[in-house]
């Protein structure tokens, strides 16, 4: 058993490459193999979001705070509170954030196949 104390793990920035806006990713937790989930509470400020990307093996959003939104490829922008869960399936392009005027915080849950949680693509535009 292992208990990671609240405040033991440094914030860190979602990476310009990724995001665009101000990101910030708290770490949760990341299994020891063979297991491979891992966890990250993220904060995304008014209008911040992610670039298109998709994961493997899937993710669960859980939305805790605020309002925000989130796309698959090709549906529309839906929008998620706190108490929603996103459940986005293994290689389904899209993206999520906050609103335009709200920031938002969810936990994220992925696994790792071959080390890799996500492929990172194309910048959401502002028109998208």
């Amino acid at each position: 058993m292992e208990i990671k104390r609240s405040g033991s793990q440094p914030s860190g920035k979602g990476p310009a490459d990724y995001f665009t806006g101000t990101v910030r990713i708290d770490p949760l937790f990341q299994a020891n193999a063979p297991a491979r989930a891992l966890g990250a509470s993220v904060t995304f400020e008014p209008g911040a979001r992610t670039a298109w990307h998709a994961h493997p093996l899937g993710q669960t959003l859980i939305v805790t705070a605020g309002c925000g939104r989130v796309q698959r490829w090709g549906g529309p922008i839906e929008e998620i509170r706190p108490g929603d869960v996103v459940s986005i399936l293994p290689a389904e392009k899209h993206w999520h954030g906050a609103s335009p005027s709200t920031a938002m915080t969810h936990i994220a849950i992925q696994e790792q196949l071959d080390g890799k949680t996500a492929d990172w693509m194309e910048k959401v535009s502002d028109e998208q």
